[in-house]
């Protein structure tokens, strides 16, 4: 798109980064960081944005907060206050606050412990249903990308070498970079046996 395109757009499209702690502004209270985007660019409005006044915006805030599974005490706390899984839920809230039709979710939940990994993925699943939304979902575990995905682009040396449903893709890969990627599993492969190297283009 033209950059003047792209400015139109770019609030269609947000950011879920992969760790939580780094990507939020440890000065910054919960709730002056999911209420900054709304404060600049105001709320969906049909075709057009409305800025809110402060009490809306504290409204706004504590209803994105409670969206993600936090309760509204939690605008009130610095990140390093949170554990990492109510950070991630705290990027998310951020990212809704612009109401996107696109998400992008850069490893979302590799920085979490197991379990939290769960709740975070099913947050993100009831959230893509609620509101129709996108996901790009970049992960390299093998297990969260067939949990998640309805179709899956394999990527390897920077190029995409393979795109399939997901059924397609786990039941009969076809690139040998896919195949070698299933190969890699634990239990795929008999013990002591060495994956054949795949040379880069």
């Amino acid at each position: 798109l033209e950059p003047s395109a792209i400015q139109r757009r770019r609030l269609d499209f947000q950011m879920i980064f992969q760790d939580p702690y780094s990507s939020l502004n440890p000065r910054m209270k919960v709730g002056k960081t999911v209420a900054e985007p709304i404060g600049l660019h105001g709320v969906r409005e049909g075709s057009s944005r409305r800025k809110l006044n402060p009490t809306e915006l504290q409204d706004r805030v504590a209803e994105l907060l409670e969206l993600v599974g936090l309760d509204r005490s939690f605008a009130d706390r610095y990140p390093h206050e949170l554990s990492g899984g109510q950070r991630q839920r705290v990027g998310i809230a951020r990212a809704l606050s612009m109401e996107p039709r696109f998400l992008v979710a850069d490893e979302p939940v590799s920085a979490l412990d197991v379990s939290v990994q769960a709740q975070v993925l099913n947050l993100m699943s009831d959230l893509q249903k609620r509101f129709r939304l996108t996901y790009l979902f970049v992960a390299h575990n093998l297990a969260v990308v067939r949990h998640v995905s309805d179709r899956v682009a394999v990527m390897y040396a920077g190029h995409i070498v393979e795109l399939a449903d997901r059924e397609t893709l786990f039941k009969a890969p076809r690139h040998p970079y896919t195949r070698k990627l299933f190969a890699s599993l634990p239990g795929a492969t008999q013990r002591g046996r060495q994956l054949a190297a795949i040379p880069g283009t």
